[in-house]
């Protein structure tokens, strides 16, 4: 198979089996996107839909977000873990919101990366699932399924992001960013991987990923 066909391949398996296609974090809008993206850093989607009803149900908008104190976002956050960071970002990012776009959401990767503790990933994810500016979001899936599949060299997620941009057609980006991190989820988890569930990478993986993974299997 030619790269260009193993691509053809990843695109046709992800339509069939997400044809449609579930947004990870609950919200309904886009600050209560961005909020969710801030809590999920270093913490699992669900944990943080666990979290983010309480949050909301005391404040679903910058104006009531910035009548709370830090240490009481820090209290309602605290088990999806690092709310001491958590907390000030969305404290502050709240506030800035407020003074400088008029508490709407930017809808720039520029502006949204001035927010405090808002990296270029969360940004990507808010203008791709909220606005649906193309983006392609790398976390640990994407990151670990395009290297297993040969489509990077995976040195670090912004040559992964470089790649999967060059690679995939950008009015699929959206679409593919969330079908991938559902596949990774799914079939193609770190621990506990069984390469015979795992279609894509049987069918086009890198050799060495797929050696590496019989050798360990048979030892």
């Amino acid at each position: 198979m030619t790269k260009q066909e193993k691509v053809e391949f990843v695109i046709k398996t992800l339509k069939e089996l997400y044809p449609t296609i579930p947004v990870p974090l609950d919200h309904k809008d886009p600050y209560t996107l961005l909020i969710a993206v801030l809590m999920s850093a270093q913490s699992t989607d669900v944990r943080v839909n666990k979290i983010t009803p309480l949050l909301f149900a005391k404040a679903d908008n910058p104006y009531n977000m910035v009548k709370l104190s830090v240490d009481e976002i820090r209290d309602i956050i605290k088990p999806v873990g690092l709310s001491p960071m958590k907390s000030k970002g969305i404290h502050g990012l709240s506030k800035i919101l407020i003074e400088k776009h008029n508490g709407q959401v930017p809808k720039t990767y520029e502006d949204l990366e001035e927010l405090p503790a808002v990296g270029h990933k969360t940004a990507a994810v808010v203008l791709s699932q909220a606005f649906g500016i193309p983006a392609f979001p790398v976390d640990t899936h994407i990151h670990r399924l395009m290297y297993r599949w040969g489509f990077t060299n995976g040195k670090n997620v912004v040559q992964t992001e470089k790649d999967a941009k060059r690679l995939f057609p950008k009015e699929l980006w959206n679409d593919l960013h969330l079908q991938i991190i559902w596949y990774g989820r799914q079939y193609s988890p770190a621990r506990g991987w069984d390469l015979e569930n795992d279609i894509i990478t049987k069918t086009i993986g890198r050799k060495s990923v797929i050696h590496n993974y019989i050798k360990t299997k048979k030892s």
